[in-house]
């Protein structure tokens, strides 16, 4: 554009054609800036524009999202009659949308008196774009009525407004129109795959996924990525050797999709053979591979690993910054991880709402209130942040887990926002812990009524009533689960050993060695409580049955059993790696700080709140969770 540009001062007789030339070029090279500098001084010289001038302006002042700029080319292009064009009016549609302004998108697609395919696809995408999906459905329809040709492009329109909608019965209507009309290419299907799955239906994903005759790496990608989305990261991990089956190289999109699978699954082996994939292949990291490579090793345990990662990421961003935080905060370190962001900031880097979240999460687990405090009035008032809900609440868990209570009520009460689901939930929690039963009664009340139909929510009221023995009003919480036909997930953990992930469920007899590990598990609690000083917390049993039941119910909870075939398939200086999927209880707790003293093993386990490092009888958290 520097030669253009002097080709152009030279010129000593300039028509419409040579400026909208330089028009033209500056915005397709993405300086749009001086596009708009270019117009302005043509205007100037009394060189009037043409169409071919405003098209130009449109698109730059939408790129720019400068949505004055574009009004006033719109105002012009009304004086000057030459809004009924059609490629400007195109333009002013796709314009008014990138800024925003659905409405005036709207005024100029119904006086336009002439529309094209490129018309449509143009709304369509607009809706879509600015997160109103039943408009672009609705102008879809008039499609039909209309008779317009639908092309690729607002096929690709339409299924992004059905995954923003989150409904699948809309997917398989436009689905079937699709099929029906000979719309259906390879770019399509996989679209379909992840639109599915955006729509949490995985089995019509998979079907499609299926039907696909010569998948490719976007195919692959589009499928890991569904599963990752509805909780399947083993099923999306199982997908890669098929990949190279069918002889298809990773990319960088793959590659993530694979390493947030790893990272859900804490997933070790697999997430380290992918970075050393990458380091073979000369793929540089950093961007998003850098933060998921960080995020994969701090959600499997190693903390040490993020870092490395992290220090040897020549150009870091925001989100790698982010990622470290956070893994500092869900393995217990608060005040390394506030040293970090205090770091991020002397780098003049300016954190967002998700950095800010990683702090206070950190905070909230390392019992750092004012530390927490601190930062969440830095967040509004010097960077000028409107909290999100999640800050709100991250805010509340830290002030009840510590036990400020009544502060932690207050600051519910005096909330900008109207408390959510997550807020009460965070305050019921707390009141189980530190038994605040006037608290607790407000808190169960508006959780019950926020959130009529979350299982979790009944079973954390129920387990909230049940601590301190109500055992009439637990009957009352689980018979109205009942009536809802609302089912509490159960409570599982997984151990990977070699290349293969060990499922175990309280009390669960299906796993081809639970003889071994049952008897394993027994002689490890006889020997506890006779050498080790362990004693059955039997207050953690919310069932209103007999104490030697409560023992029994105790001993089959599912971590134990997974430490069990841990410790009888794990060289002895191997650290046992243990995820669940809920809360660990507190004597679960006890019994594995006893058993990595006992047995001199260390065992690490991820529960749904955090990290739990026991070594030599101590738990990393200080047993705070």
């Amino acid at each position: 554009m520097d030669e253009a540009a002097r080709v152009f001062s030279e010129m000593k007789e300039k028509d419409n054609i040579s400026w909208n030339s330089m028009l033209s070029g500056f915005v397709q090279n993405g300086l749009y800036e001086d596009a708009l500098c270019v117009f302005s001084e043509m205007k100037n010289l009394v060189q009037k524009p043409d169409q071919i001038s405003l098209v130009s302006m449109l698109a730059a002042s939408g790129r720019l999202g400068n949505l004055s700029h574009g009004m006033q080319i719109h105002a012009f292009s009304l004086k000057n009659k030459m809004d009924n064009d059609l490629l400007v009016g195109n333009t002013l549609v796709d314009m008014y949308a990138k800024c925003g302004r659905t409405d005036y998108m709207h005024f100029v697609f119904d006086r336009m008196p002439y529309k094209d395919s490129v018309t449509w696809t143009t709304a369509i995408s607009g809706y879509a774009r600015n997160n109103l999906p039943m408009k672009s459905l609705q102008l879809f329809r008039e499609i039909n009525v209309e008779k317009m040709e639908v092309d690729m492009l607002m096929i690709g329109s339409i299924l992004l407004a059905c995954s923003d909608l989150k409904c699948h019965s809309l997917v398989k209507e436009i689905h079937a129109y699709f099929m029906r009309r000979g719309l259906y290419d390879l770019v399509t299907e996989n679209t379909l795959v992840k639109v599915y799955g955006d729509c949490k239906n995985i089995n019509y994903a998979c079907k499609v996924f299926k039907l696909i005759e010569f998948k490719n790496v976007v195919s692959f990608t589009s499928m890991m990525s569904s599963y990752v989305d509805n909780g399947l990261a083993s099923e999306a991990l199982e997908l890669v050797p098929r990949m190279k089956e069918n002889k298809i190289e990773l990319d960088c999109v793959a590659t993530l999709s694979i390493l947030s699978a790893a990272a859900d699954l804490s997933a070790l082996r697999k997430g380290k053979e992918i970075h050393g994939f990458l380091l073979r292949n000369g793929f540089v990291i950093e961007g998003p591979v850098a933060s998921s490579l960080v995020d994969m090793y701090a959600c499997c345990g190693i903390v040490d690993d993020s870092y490395k990662v992290f220090s040897s990421t020549l150009n870091k961003d925001l989100p790698i910054w982010t990622s470290m935080i956070s893994a500092y905060g869900m393995h217990g370190y608060g005040k390394v991880a506030i040293d970090l962001f205090r770091r991020l900031e002397s780098e003049n880097l300016v954190p967002d709402h998700i950095t800010f979240l990683a702090v206070l999460y950190a905070c909230s687990h390392s019992a750092l209130v004012e530390e927490g405090k601190e930062v969440f009035e830095s967040m509004q008032d010097e960077y000028k942040l409107k909290p999100w809900p999640e800050h709100y609440t991250c805010m509340v868990d830290m002030l009840a887990r510590a036990n400020y209570l009544e502060e932690a009520f207050h600051f519910v009460t005096m909330m900008k926002a109207e408390p959510t689901a997550a807020v009460w939930c965070a305050l019921l929690g707390a009141c189980r812990v530190h038994s605040n039963e006037k608290i607790r009664e407000i808190a169960a009340s508006k959780l019950m009524e926020l959130d009529p139909v979350n299982p979790g929510n009944y079973v954390l009221v129920s387990n909230a009533y049940a601590a301190t023995e109500r055992w009439e009003d637990v009957e009352e919480v689980r018979s109205k689960m009942k009536g809802k036909e609302l089912k509490k997930d159960p409570a599982c953990s997984w151990i990977e050993v070699g290349n293969k992930f060990h499922v175990f469920i309280a009390h669960d007899r299906s796993h081809p060695e639970s003889d071994e590990i049952k008897q394993n598990l027994d002689q490890i609690t006889e020997k506890l409580v006779k050498g080790g000083g362990y004693v059955p917390q039997t207050k953690y049993v919310l069932h209103n049955v007999e104490e030697e039941e409560k023992i029994k119910l105790l001993t089959g909870h599912s971590e134990r059993l997974a430490i069990s075939y841990g410790l009888l398939n794990t060289t002895s200086r191997t650290p046992i790696r243990i995820t669940k999927n809920l809360r660990v209880c507190g004597d679960c707790h006890n019994f594995t700080k006893l058993t990595s003293k006992y047995l001199k093993r260390e065992i690490i386990v991820r529960d749904a709140n955090r990290f739990h490092h026991f070594r030599d009888g101590v738990c990393s958290c200080g047993d705070f969770w």
